[in-house]
């Protein structure tokens, strides 16, 4: 078997229950499967956002359990939304990886451009067209992930300052990567103001880790509670306490200088990777592209979330790093 058929086929155990979401369907804001309430308190809106991936179920576990606590904010406006749910009940144990999304990414739709052209049509534009009201109306997201291969839990900031600075202040997950997102197109942590240098509005992206392990469950509530306390809108005390897990001693910024885009179908890596592997010297194979073998461009380069398991021409399988800090 090739390194490649290896990686794509390797299955994962399904360790964490998938909750049934629809008696949260109708939602409280005219938007279905999105509640949102305000304190009537001057503080921001901050937005807790599950399910940008249909397969992706830590971080519904955690919003949902913030709704079945009935928690409202202290301060500012408090918005907890399932994205595609569409693609979250297609998902079948036997074939896991399948229900990523409906019809196509749906984090990779978020521009005025693509959103607001007519001739442009899916499942996945029609949910980012109903929730684009209320995420223009953000000033804090946090947008809930997990990742196809077993790697540690990863905070991605995107490219500015700003965002790098939200995730230091966070404090966990240990590991930071600060990147410009995907050639395919914009993810909805960059949209809008959330990618502005000059906005006070902000966004993080957590990866609590491989999809299905009950550690990412654990990763998920850790980082949402610390990111209400953090804004502002909630008191630790407002949170169960065991949602809280001692903080890394230490945390580092890992800079994505760009990305392997699978030329073709004929991709596959020089190893098992599943993420943060480090090459100490430039020049190390990794993988080959359509028979054209891929190096590291730098020492100690560090890989970035590698993957094989949505490969087609065009995707990125893997991004390249170095740390900053």
């Amino acid at each position: 078997m090739s390194t490649a058929s290896a990686s794509r086929d390797h299955a994962y155990p399904v360790d964490v229950e998938f909750p049934d979401l629809s008696p949260y369907a109708e939602g409280n804001t005219g938007v279905p499967y999105v509640y949102s309430h305000d304190s009537g308190a001057p503080g921001p809106h901050v937005m807790i956002n599950a399910l940008t991936h249909g397969n992706e179920v830590c971080g519904a576990i955690a919003v949902k359990a913030l709704i079945d606590l009935g928690v409202r904010p202290r301060r500012g406006r408090l918005t907890l939304s399932f994205a595609n749910v569409d693609a979250y009940r297609t998902f079948d144990p036997a074939r896991p990886d399948a229900s990523r999304y409906v019809d196509q990414d749906f984090n990779r739709v978020w521009t005025a451009m693509k959103l607001g052209d007519a001739s442009l049509d899916s499942v996945e534009l029609r949910r980012a067209r109903a929730m684009r009201p209320i995420v223009d109306t953000v000033d804090a997201l946090l947008d809930l992930h997990s990742m196809h291969e077993k790697s540690a839990p990863l905070i991605v900031s995107g490219p500015l300052e700003k965002g790098i600075a939200l995730a230091r202040a966070l404090g966990a997950p240990a590991t930071v990567i600060s990147d410009e997102g995907h050639p395919e197109g914009r993810r909805m942590r960059d949209y809008a103001d959330f990618g502005d240098p000059e906005s006070p509005r902000n966004a993080l992206l957590v990866e609590c880790g491989q999809h299905w392990e009950a550690s990412s469950v654990t990763v998920a509530k850790d980082c949402t509670a610390r990111f209400l306390v953090l804004s502002g809108v909630l008191d630790e005390g407002d949170l169960p306490a065991d949602w809280f897990v001692p903080k890394p001693e230490a945390m580092r910024v890992i800079r994505v200088t760009e990305p392997v885009v699978a030329e073709s179908m004929d991709f596959r890596f020089a190893g098992a990777y599943t993420g943060l592997e480090t090459f100490e010297k430039a020049g190390t194979v990794i993988g080959w592209n359509d028979g054209e073998p891929v190096v590291t461009p730098y020492d100690n380069c560090v890989l970035v979330m590698p993957s094989l398991r949505q490969l087609k021409p065009g995707v990125t399988v893997v991004r390249l790093g170095r740390v900053i800090d």
